[in-house]
Formats: structure tokens, sequence, C-alpha cells
């Protein structure tokens, strides 16, 4: 079977449509009983899995993955592949088990670690490492090798975490159902399993990950945030409203009346770039986007073009990050019925 319309960048062209339909007929051969099939696209990667017509979809929004060839996560066998259809063998996506992605988000958070553990036995002098981010990366490395419950070959704590957060946060789950699912597969579990008794529990594993956020108290009437000079403020300058609640005398911490939650952008932008699968990703937009005049990516708007013609040296370094600012559907003024995005 000739495969090289996976190379064509004209996505609209009938022979890469025709390719398409041979793929999604090859994968409903090779998977009669599967409801979802991993999907490879260049966004998707074949690490999601998504429904057969998604992918499909996903085919023709985003392109095949150019060195995916060899279609061996679906169903076709190594040996029986025909030479004249692979550029190369070993450019075919391997399947990556989901406990060694763990271990390799532990090695991006922590790279300093990982590199002092492997010039142990090195002359070179290792990386200095402050010794409170040693312990977290000692307490994941842990909960990362620990087993589940004994016996159990599949999941480690560590992952067993992640998967249920991830699970959590897609499908929008609230705290309070998320400690009633917790609660219920730790009791379906053998008795000596580790599996944290609650989401407070299964955060705190987590927190060594890093990206957390910072609390900052606000006004209760949303006049200022108590943050740098107003910090040690007890009430609003401008509206003389308290910055804690009426609490009991005896109470010996006091409750804000309202706390702003702050995501720092500057480690976000920071660990796209300590791991090697997307600081590839980041760099896309100039390395290996296709530039067929079709709008599919900002890169291809006027407002991008423009901006490289006025900041040509901020252009020229691919690794640069642009930031764009959305709001998606908040209603003006309170008015429920009208909404605006931006």
């Amino acid at each position: 079977m000739d495969r090289r319309w996976i190379q064509n960048p004209n996505r609209c062209a009938d022979e890469y449509l025709d390719g398409i339909e041979d793929f999604i007929e090859f994968a409903r051969r090779h998977n009669p009983s599967a409801t979802r099939i991993r999907c490879p696209c260049r966004r998707c990667n074949n690490t999601l899995w998504e429904t057969i017509e998604n992918v499909g979809f996903h085919l023709v929004r985003n392109g095949m993955i150019e060195t995916y060839s060899i279609w061996n996560l679906h169903g076709e066998q190594l040996e029986h592949a025909s030479s004249s259809n692979a550029t190369r063998v070993d450019n075919v996506q391997p399947i990556v088990d989901a406990n060694d992605q763990v271990m390799d988000i532990i090695q991006d958070v922590f790279p300093f670690a990982s590199t002092n553990m492997n010039q142990e036995e090195q002359d070179d002098v290792p990386t200095p490492i402050d010794s409170a981010e040693f312990e977290q990366y000692e307490k994941l490395l842990k909960n990362a090798n620990q087993e589940l419950y004994p016996g159990c070959e599949s999941f480690s704590v560590l992952m067993a975490i992640v998967e249920l957060m991830h699970g959590k946060i897609k499908y929008r789950m609230s705290n309070l159902c998320f400690d009633y699912f917790l609660g219920v597969f730790k009791r379906m579990l053998p008795t000596d399993n580790c599996l944290p008794k609650n989401y407070k529990q299964a955060d705190k594993v987590l927190n060594g990950l890093g990206l957390g956020y910072e609390k900052i108290h606000a006004c209760k009437n949303n006049c200022m945030l108590f943050y740098k000079e107003h910090e040690s403020l007890d009430t609003c300058p401008i509206c003389n409203e308290s910055r804690f609640k009426m609490t009991s005398q005896n109470r010996t911490t006091k409750i804000p009346q309202k706390v702003m939650r702050y995501l720092p952008l500057k480690p976000r932008l920071q660990r796209l770039y300590m791991s090697t699968h997307t600081a590839t990703d980041m760099r896309w937009h100039k390395e290996k986007r296709v530039d067929d005049d079709v709008m599919r990516h900002p890169a291809n708007g006027e407002a991008w073009k423009e901006f490289n013609r006025t900041f040509p040296e901020f252009a020229a370094d691919p690794r640069n990050v642009r930031l764009g600012l959305a709001t998606d559907g908040f209603n003006l003024y309170g008015v429920l019925n009208q909404q605006h995005s931006t």
C-alpha cells in the first residue's frame, strides 16, 4: 500500500483524503471491537485515544505524523511491512509504558537531581541542589516506585494518583465527589493498598511536581489585592472593609473574606522547555509548520507575520514565546443572557 500521501502538505487533496479513508478502514479491520484507538495526528502524537470518527477528523485538521508510515500501533506487524512503505523503521513512535512516562515527568521537574544521581560514579562535580528540593524528589521517586498494593505491576502509587487526578480535572469532578469515589476505590482494593484516602492527601503527593498557585487575599468588594506594599494591611484603604471575617476570639487563625488564586506564569513557561517532549512542540511553529496559505495556526495569520516584521530579532529565535489573552463567554455587567468572547 502506497503511503506517500502522509507527506502531502495539502490535506484537502484527493490523495490525502483517500489515504485517510484507507487508514480508517485499516484501523477498523485490525481493531474490530475497539471503540477508541490511538490518534496518529500531529497533535495527539499516538498518545491520546479517540473514537475512530474523531481520529479521521483530527487527521484532516492536524495532519498525520510524517514518520508514522508503519502502523504498528494500529495492528500492523513490523515483519510484514514492506520496506518501500517506510522511510525509517526506527522513526515509528514506540509504545511507551505509562510508568515510564511518570518517571519522565519527575526527571523533567528535577533535572538537577537526576543529573546528580547519574554523576555519583563519575569524577565530575555534581550540580548543587537544594536539600528541600531533593527531599521532594525522593518522595516522588518513592511513590513512583511503590506498588499500589503488593503484587500490583500495572500501577504505582504516583501513577494511580496522576490518572485519577487527570480524570477529576477532565470531567470537572468536585472535591466531594472525588473523595467519595476515592474511598470506594480504596475499599475495592486489597486492604494493604497505598491509595490516598481523599483529595487532600492526593494533592499533597502531587505538590512536589510544582506548578502550584499562590493565594492572595482580596478585598471583599474587589477594590484591591492585599499584595506587595499592601500585604500587611488589615482593612481596605479604599472602602475600609475588613480583610478578615468576623470569627470567635478564641480562634487562632484569621479567615480572609476573599482569596484570589494566582498561577505564576514564568515557571509554567520554564516547565515547557524543561521537558524534551514539549520543548520541540514549543518550536513547532517555526520548524515543522506547513506554510500552505491555509489558516490553521496563529503563525499563519497576518498579525503574527506583522509582529515578525516589527521585531525581527525576537522572531529570529523560535524559542521566544508569544502570549495571547483570551476570554471565553463571560457575562458583561452581570447580564446573564449576553455573552462575549475575545
